[in-house]
């Protein structure tokens, strides 16, 4: 009995002084204490909530393989804790093992049904592979749980768009912009449908509400340009450029698209002085740069 409160008061020791180097922000010597923590028996429960601990601080060093085996840990002793299989799908996602990760995601959705989180991210996932019909399926989920989640709303928005089914994108970015109209995407957004349905001018009404909100984010400037350029008004696209580029001085479309206007306007040197820049910036553009009319 005596052995067994020296074990729990050692581990307890331990943890304080992971809490400690961590609120220090010494987050090595955090994972070292939880570690030597470790060592000593303890209930279940306590030691799952070290593991967790761990997890996080692996993922905020960016260590996510370690991060990974702390979950994996996790799973291993509770094969209900729903958190871990996330955790796993999240770290499985950051090492692009797509396949995995989707796994994860599932497994946490099966254990809990009302893990929004789990069906936002799996949805995302689902997207940047390509699976439309299964993001705008589990996005829908997200909304069902979470009515307020304006970035839902906003990605399934842009998946819409990309359909061309511009009603049900407009009625989605609407939404998204309704829940929160400082949501920067969902400006653009509406800026880009706006676009699509040949209204240049609410369209840069729109990018222009998304630069006020981000003025780093750099698709605003290149769309709000593109318009001009699409009008041939080469001086306003520049004057939007040179802005963009202010703010994102590593945006190589925004050089590049500005090299465009200076070679419209027959204005060569400064032309070659943006397309230098984007090479810098982004070597493989010079294949793209061949097949452009521009």
């Amino acid at each position: 009995m005596k052995n067994r409160l020296n074990n729990l008061d050692r581990r307890k020791n331990y943890i304080i002084l992971a809490e400690n180097a961590y609120l220090a922000e010494d987050r090595m010597g955090a994972v070292k204490f939880y570690t030597k923590a470790l060592r000593f028996k303890g209930g279940k429960k306590d030691t799952i909530q070290i593991l967790y601990n761990m997890a996080f601080i692996y993922d905020e060093l960016d260590i996510p393989e370690m991060a990974l085996k702390a979950y994996q840990r996790i799973a291993i002793m509770d094969q209900n804790q729903a958190g871990a299989f996330y955790g796993m799908a999240t770290m499985y996602e950051r090492l692009k093992e797509h396949k995995k990760a989707l796994k994860m995601y599932c497994k946490a959705i099966e254990i809990d049904p009302f893990y929004d989180r789990a069906y936002f991210y799996l949805a995302n996932l689902y997207d940047e592979l390509g699976y439309k019909d299964k993001a705008i399926f589990y996005y829908k989920k997200v909304i069902k749980l979470k009515f307020d989640d304006y970035i839902a709303y906003n990605n399934l928005g842009s998946i819409y768009e990309e359909l061309k089914e511009y009603d049900k994108a407009y009625n989605m970015i609407k939404k998204s912009l309704e829940i929160n109209p400082n949501y920067y995407k969902a400006l653009f957004n509406m800026g880009v449908i706006y676009k699509k349905l040949r209204n240049h001018k609410k369209a840069l009404e729109y990018y222009d509400k998304a630069i006020a909100k981000n003025p780093n984010y750099s698709d605003s400037y290149l769309n709000k340009s593109a318009i001009y350029i699409e009008e041939g008004k080469y001086r306003e696209s520049i004057e939007v450029l040179t802005e963009g580029i202010k703010n994102n001085p590593y945006a190589k479309y925004l050089y590049y698209n500005r090299a465009c206007c200076y070679a419209r306007l027959n204005e060569k040197d400064k032309a070659i002085e943006d397309l230098k820049k984007t090479i810098k910036l982004y070597p493989k553009i010079i294949e793209m740069m061949k097949r452009d009319e521009d």
